[in-house]
């Protein structure tokens, strides 16, 4: 899809490899600019057996790899030549006056340069942080819990990370269209706050409404956890007025539920009235779950329209059987499966692996028409 699109990226972590990596799983020619001995995220766990970075192999897949002395001037000349160059560069590293858009852009007028911030105002902040900041850590987790519950997901850092990608690839459409370039900020708390005003926690808030925490309920509707007589547990949802009906009649609790309705003057029907007695259905349909395995409860289930999921481990997943996971070698790690793109046009490409640290430092160089050899004795690049 994006085959002639060429990107520097100059990062480390997740938002802004994710959006490199996107981009390169879409054929865009993605090269990723390390420091001599690579950036923080080099070692971070999970890690192989090898002892290499799992996060740092599945964060950069399908890109080239060079490695650079960012404190050299003769380093810095050498990433100013990839940027003008490619004309499209993704970073994180803020703060570097070298590496701004004003810097590069005097190489390259039409340059597209796309910074990931912590903060607006320029304060540093990742994703815990501003998770924390933003308020969900408190409306997580039970209803008597009385600490933070912040969640292992870097939800924030994802978003980022994808909201990136689409904005270097509007930036292109509209370079291509009008010979423009652009300078974009991304504050990663930004990100987090536009994504809680989207979905109505900060309206919520500014009518003067609290967040309970409600464990794993559905807020707003019908939908938790049940446990089943196996020791087996599952993820219930019943979105909508059909769900809901369904979940009644394939658990044998209508006639039941009917009754409850009238005694306490709900309609269930409505998502209001399910959600504000959820503690009284959960509890007529808690013992018919006890009292089936997951593979009873799951047939009689997939009989309906209700929504459900056994909880399971990364330890549990087929990777073997879903066409999304690709086998790939893996330098510094071995053989594994990975994914490619979820986006899927009919002809997925399988995923690629990551290149090893600096691997392409030398067909980078020689394709700008500088000499690999003179630099590297130089100490400009490894």
């Amino acid at each position: 899809m994006l085959e002639g699109v060429r990107i520097i990226e100059i990062s480390s972590f997740v938002a802004a490899p994710l959006a490199g990596m996107t981009l390169a799983q879409l054929g865009a020619d993605v090269i990723r600019v390390d420091p001599l001995g690579g950036a923080a995220d080099t070692g971070r766990w999970p890690l192989a057996p090898s002892g290499a970075s799992l996060l740092w192999t599945g964060m950069n897949k399908g890109k080239r790899s060079i490695t650079v002395d960012f404190r050299s001037a003769q380093g810095r000349e050498v990433v100013t030549r990839l940027a003008a160059d490619a004309g499209t560069v993704v970073t994180n590293a803020v703060g570097r006056g070298w590496l701004s858009h004003e810097a590069l852009s005097a190489a390259r007028p039409d340059l597209i340069h796309l910074a990931i911030e912590g903060r607006r105002d320029g304060g540093a902040a990742v994703d815990y942080t501003v998770n924390a900041e933003i308020g969900f850590p408190l409306v997580t987790g039970p209803p008597d819990h009385a600490g933070p519950v912040s969640h292992v997901l870097p939800a924030w850092d994802v978003a980022c990370g994808l909201y990136a990608a689409v904005g270097l690839l509007a930036a292109e459409r509209r370079r291509a269209a009008t010979g423009e370039g652009a300078r974009i900020r991304l504050p990663l708390y930004d990100v987090a706050l536009a994504t809680a005003g989207n979905l109505g926690f900060l309206a919520e808030a500014q009518f003067g409404e609290v967040r309970p925490r409600i464990g794993n309920h559905l807020y707003g509707g019908f939908g938790r956890d049940f446990a089943l007589g196996d020791g087996e547990r599952v993820m219930v949802v019943a979105l909508t007025e059909r769900h809901f009906a369904d979940l009644c009649a394939a658990t044998g609790r209508a006639e039941t539920i009917d009754q409850l309705a009238g005694l306490l003057g709900a309609d269930f029907t409505v998502d209001g009235d399910r959600y504000r007695h959820r503690e009284a259905l959960a509890a007529l349909f808690a013992p018919w779950f006890a009292e089936r395995t997951l593979a009873q409860a799951g047939a009689a289930l997939d009989a309906t329209s209700v929504l459900w999921a056994p909880y399971r481990r990364f330890t549990d997943l087929d990777l073997a059987g879903h066409p999304l996971m690709g086998e790939l070698d893996q330098p510094g790690v071995g053989r594994l499966r990975a994914p490619g793109s979820p986006l899927d046009d009919g002809d997925r490409a399988a995923p690629a692996p990551a290149p090893r640290l600096g691997e392409h430092t030398d067909s980078i160089l020689s394709a700008l028409g500088l000499d690999p050899e003179t630099l590297r004795a130089n100490g400009a690049v490894a």
